[in-house]
């Protein structure tokens, strides 16, 4: 096996909803998307710790412990309820092996701060990483 390739940090992306009329202007809502492949698929007691952790870096209160299941034929997905909504943990074994974690809050956080963590926690090939 060669050496790790480093991921390309990717500046994140906001998608803009031009069209899209806001239909509860009064409540906050924040969405961060980030993808990326690894070298490791990652498992059940690996995504769970990522969700405990995640809580702590966004700054959100857990109102229970991280849930995982594995479908033989898609790979695993995790979610952690808070608070403020909560984050969604989607890994694929095959046809490559491909994470994507998917946050929605109605509090804010840094995304940046997230972008961080998940590629010192994951080390992943690449990553990208979206907001809207």
């Amino acid at each position: 096996m060669g050496e790790r390739v480093p991921a390309v940090h990717q500046p994140v992306h906001a998608v803009l909803l031009h069209a899209v009329k806001d239909l509860a202007p009064s409540i906050y809502r924040q969405r961060l998307v980030i993808e990326g492949t690894c070298r490791t698929a990652p498992d059940d007691e690996s995504i769970r710790d990522y969700l405990r952790r995640l809580s702590v870096v966004c700054g959100m209160r857990a109102l229970m412990e991280p849930v995982t299941h594995r479908s033989e034929e898609y790979g695993w997905a995790g979610w952690i309820h808070w608070e403020t909504s909560g984050a969604h943990f989607y890994a694929w074994e095959r046809p490559t092996r491909f994470f994507s974690v998917d946050l929605y809050t109605c509090k804010r956080f840094e995304p940046s701060d997230v972008i961080a963590f998940t590629q010192t926690v994951l080390e992943p090939m690449e990553l990208v990483a979206y907001t809207f």
